[in-house]
């Protein structure tokens, strides 16, 4: 539910307040003012230019408010913005670093391969070199077991005696010979061989396994790395995700601001219409009170003449003209509930409140009742209804002007109306049904929001009502 009220209009009211006290309605007239109502009046129009500039600074720490959760959002929108560019650049440092520490382990694992394959490449050689030793040492063994049987020295015998010339005999005896030392030397070579082959071995075998240790170590590295690649890629995507929250942070907050300033704006617009309208009504008012005051001052001239034709003629004068009747009432209640329902029930008083819809405090102008919707929505007293149309966050709005109480202008409004009864410029009695509840303009369900005017600004109905 809403308060139709804003700040335009109540920097009007103290304004309106003494050409209201002064108009008349129809066809009544009006009593001058004395000083006591003049000052009653002022004090009146100060107490409202206190209310509107309560409102008004209100409404301004609002905005202040908005504006400084804004600059926060902004600053902090910023700071993460400004941390970005860092976390990126841990991140391509640490993806770096991950690549190059990538780059040793796969140099080491070729190595390592390297190291690996000469390794077992040695082996199969010492054992192919071991074999030839065995099968040259068991030649060895077997010209040895011979000569040891003298079957070596038969056959080199043999080898004289079947010579048959002398100098067979030495080629023959010289073959054996040499066949015998290049046994035992090629036994020597592969021994030889064999031990340095074995050196080799246990070096490879040293070196392969301090490149195991170094590959262990660089694949740690590279674990570490990746690691610190995740924890920085964790925190760049944690610093883009708090980014992304304070844009939409930001993005609310600016939208909020926008929809306020844009409400303030229409309610303004709005305001600026209704004040205009409340001074059309006014200065026709004022036209009407000129009118009864020439009407009163021709009577009386014309009761002054009579009286002196009568004395000339020396007859009676003539009876007083009655002054023609006036719309000003008095009495304790000139206001009826303007909802059927019985008890009325009010949800929301008149008053400062935070507004349902707007979001930010303001004086409820008015007051709230239930009224389901299509309730039928009656006029708490007799007058003229000066308007029945859309007003804007008023929705439906019926205004009527009850003419003058206590020497004070009275008229009432019914809001959010979901149709209308009456008609603009018709006249309706209390009790008179005016239109049915709805949820039109600035409203959050069907109700009746009902103000109060007197002399141009809203009051709380309740001091008007039985």
């Amino acid at each position: 539910m809403t308060a139709p009220s804003s700040r335009r209009r109540r920097r009007l009211r103290a304004a309106l307040v003494a050409v209201l006290a002064a108009a008349t309605l129809g066809t009544g007239v009006l009593a001058p003012a004395t000083a006591d109502d003049l000052e009653d009046q002022r004090r009146a129009a100060e107490e409202r230019q206190r209310a509107n500039q309560g409102a008004l600074e209100d409404i301004q720490a609002d905005i202040h408010e908005t504006d400084t959760a804004l600059a926060q959002a902004e600053a902090e929108l910023a700071n993460i913005q400004a941390q970005i560019p860092g976390a990126i650049a841990a991140l391509q440092a640490a993806e770096d670093e991950l690549a190059r520490l990538q780059r040793e382990a796969a140099l080491i694992a070729e190595r390592l391969v390297v190291a690996e394959d000469e390794e077992a490449s040695i082996s199969s050689q010492i054992d192919t070199d071991a074999d030839r030793a065995d099968d040259i040492r068991v030649a060895i063994g077997q010209m040895a077991r011979d000569a040891y049987k003298g079957d070596m020295a038969a056959s080199t015998l043999s080898a004289v005696l079947d010579a048959r010339t002398t100098e067979e005999f030495v080629q023959q005896s010289e073959l054996a010979s040499t066949a015998l030392r290049a046994q035992t030397q090629a036994l020597r070579d592969l021994e030889q061989l064999n031990g340095v082959n074995r050196n080799r071995q246990a070096r490879l075998t040293a070196v392969r396994e301090e490149i195991v240790v170094l590959k262990a170590e660089a694949d740690a590295k590279v674990v570490e790395a990746e690691q610190a690649r995740a924890a920085a890629e964790a925190a760049k995507v944690a610093l883009e995700e708090l980014q992304a929250a304070e844009q939409q942070r930001v993005a609310a907050i600016e939208a909020k601001r926008a929809e306020q300033m844009a409400k303030q704006a229409e309610l303004a617009a709005q305001q600026r219409q209704l004040e205009s309208d409340l001074q059309a009504i006014i200065a026709r008012q004022e036209e009407e009170r000129r009118r009864q005051e020439e009407e009163r001052r021709r009577l009386e001239e014309e009761r002054r003449r009579a009286a002196e034709e009568a004395a000339r003629n020396n007859q009676p004068a003539p009876p007083p003209v009655a002054a023609p009747p006036s719309t000003d009432t008095s009495g304790s209640s000139p206001l009826s509930w303007p909802s059927p329902m019985n008890p009325p029930y009010i949800t929301s008083s008149y008053g400062w409140r935070l507004h349902p819809v707007l979001g930010y405090r303001r004086l409820h102008a008015g007051t709230d009742f239930r009224a389901y919707c299509g309730t039928p929505i009656i006029s708490a007293g007799d007058g003229k209804v000066e308007w029945a149309y859309m007003r804007g966050g008023y929705g439906n709005q019926v205004m009527i002007n009850h003419g003058y109480h206590n020497g004070q202008s009275l008229m009432t409004s019914y809001n959010h109306l979901s149709s209308f009864a009456v008609r603009s410029g018709q006249w309706v009695s209390r009790g008179q049904v005016v239109g049915y509840s709805g949820t039109t303009g600035t409203s959050t369900a069907c109700h009746l929001h009902f103000e109060v005017y007197v002399n141009g600004g809203t009051v709380d109905p309740m001091n008007w009502l039985p």
